[in-house]
């Protein structure tokens, strides 16, 4: 179903290609209110979340820093930057693009605006209520989910108005092909509601006893990562590549393989976390086989990214959003890998409970999943707007600043968490001894996160300008390519 308002106008003589035009155009005007609201409020959080962590980071090296604050106490900051950067950031970043890849690919404009204008509200608010009482001290000390209860209703509530408006979207797309970024973006939309209820229902409203609270802890925590995140990225990275280097996913049925065997066996995974736990070894071992066995949705999807951008890589000089793109798409095969590796028992027994894993966290989250939001946004917002980005060099200045930053912190975290492993697995030396090898680490990861930090707030910059179309009006993209005038921009 098209909406009859601007393409009914149209001539029936008019050209394919101009239709299209037409119709995306109207599909990205109808997007624009909903989707700029979830957009702003990410990139808000994002700021937010990087402050929180900016300090909490601070505070692992110089312990006095704030001090006299109950508030800025180091139990109550990585909580509250943990939960912004979750729900505040990636969630509400995730909604947006999905909102605009599921229209766009639905080809119909979009329904019930105000629904989803009424989500956002409630959704931001949930999350300003819940890092508020986390901030306050009322913290459920379970983590991914410390927002306090009286947070949660509203955070449901908001995001039962995103999983109904999905549902209505696919039920009345444009008859004919169902791309995989669909398939990604609609499994996402109800994969998480499934996960979030389930999470609290078992673990909150009727809580289990005993240890089965960590089993279901781990399986939320790591199935949000995989069941809600990593479908969205993959979705963005699915549409975007091809986008923006005119040629068609490599293969279809590849894409359709490691869609469903992701569905598969993400499923089963978190529970390697719990390795030597109290805990019956079959439920252990169920998790590190399904964990092995992600190789397959992680081969696949690479080999189509690759095979699709062969003989298209100088486009990564001049597109910040394939840039920014396939630096993501990559990042998903080295955490996944590194994932893999961390269900194996040997491995696991030396990284657990150290930074080696704190800093694969990150590399998911933000090396994975932020950089393929940025590229996205970067694609989406122009489109939304009908302004091009101020500035190429500035969002040159975004991609370093980020990717250095994700890099040295990745590396810091993940060479002092093993140094801090063999020195716990060591008898011979003190708890105390395996604390002071991660100083020099930590020292590096703060400052990654002072890279990380600038880099956001020339994002926040950029997008502020472009919204209230700030300075000269820009006759073209704004490309990293000094003859980017002659290159064509996808629509």
């Amino acid at each position: 179903m098209s909406s009859p308002t601007l393409l009914a106008s149209i001539h029936p003589s008019t050209e394919p290609d101009t239709l299209a035009s037409y119709e995306r155009a109207e599909i990205d005007a109808s997007t624009r209110l909903p989707v700029l609201l979830f957009f702003g409020s990410a990139i808000f959080w994002l700021l937010v979340g990087s402050l929180l962590g900016l300090i909490a980071a601070w505070k692992m090296s110089y312990p006095p820093l704030l001090d006299g604050l109950a508030w800025t106490t180091f139990g109550r900051l990585r909580p509250a930057h943990l939960n912004v950067v979750a729900y505040g950031w990636a969630s509400t970043a995730a909604i947006g693009v999905g909102l605009w890849l599921m229209a766009r690919l639905s080809r119909v404009p979009l329904m019930h605006s105000k629904l989803l204008i009424s989500a956002a509200v409630f959704w931001n608010i949930g999350v300003l209520v819940g890092t508020l009482g986390i901030l306050a001290g009322d913290s459920r000390s379970i983590e991914w989910m410390e927002f306090p209860g009286y947070a949660t209703p509203i955070l449901f509530v908001a995001y039962a108005f995103i999983g109904v408006w999905t549902i209505i979207m696919f039920r009345y797309r444009r008859p004919g092909h169902v791309y995989v970024s669909q398939w990604y973006i609609f499994a996402a939309f109800l994969w998480f509601p499934w996960l979030y209820a389930t999470a609290n229902i078992l673990l909150i409203w009727q809580p289990v006893q005993g240890s089965a609270q960590a089993a279901i802890n781990w399986w939320f925590a790591h199935n949000v990562l995989g069941l809600w995140f990593t479908p969205i990225g993959l979705a963005s990275a699915y549409y975007m590549i091809p986008k923006v280097i005119g040629r068609p996913i490599h293969s279809y049925y590849l894409s359709i393989l490691g869609f469903w065997s992701l569905a598969l066996f993400y499923s089963w995974n978190g529970m390697h976390h719990l390795i030597g736990g109290p805990f019956p070894a079959w439920m252990i071992s169920a998790s590190v086989v399904a964990s092995v066995m992600m190789i397959i949705p992680v081969v696949t999807v690479a080999i189509n990214h690759h095979m699709t951008m062969r003989g298209h890589f100088d486009a990564l000089k001049w597109s910040p959003t394939l840039r920014f793109t396939v630096f993501g798409a990559m990042t998903y095969t080295v955490v996944s890998m590194q994932g893999i590796s961390m269900a194996i028992p040997q491995l696991n027994t030396i990284t657990h409970f150290t930074d080696y894993t704190i800093g694969h966290s990150h590399l998911g989250v933000y090396g994975f999943f932020s950089m393929v939001m940025f590229g996205a946004m970067y694609y989406i917002v122009p489109r939304l707007i009908g302004w091009e980005w101020p500035s190429a060099t500035l969002i040159r200045w975004h991609f370093w600043l980020v990717a250095i930053g994700i890099i040295l912190m990745v590396v810091s975290l993940s060479m002092g968490g093993f140094l801090q492993g063999l020195a716990l697995y060591d008898p011979a030396v003190t708890f105390r001894s395996s604390l002071e090898y991660t100083i020099p680490f930590r020292w590096i990861r703060a400052f990654s996160g002072i890279l990380l930090t600038v880099g956001h707030f020339i994002f926040a910059y950029l997008f502020i300008a472009m919204v209230l179309k700030l300075g000269r009006r820009n006759e073209g993209p704004a490309l990293f390519a000094p003859n980017r005038e002659e290159i064509v921009q996808p629509v």
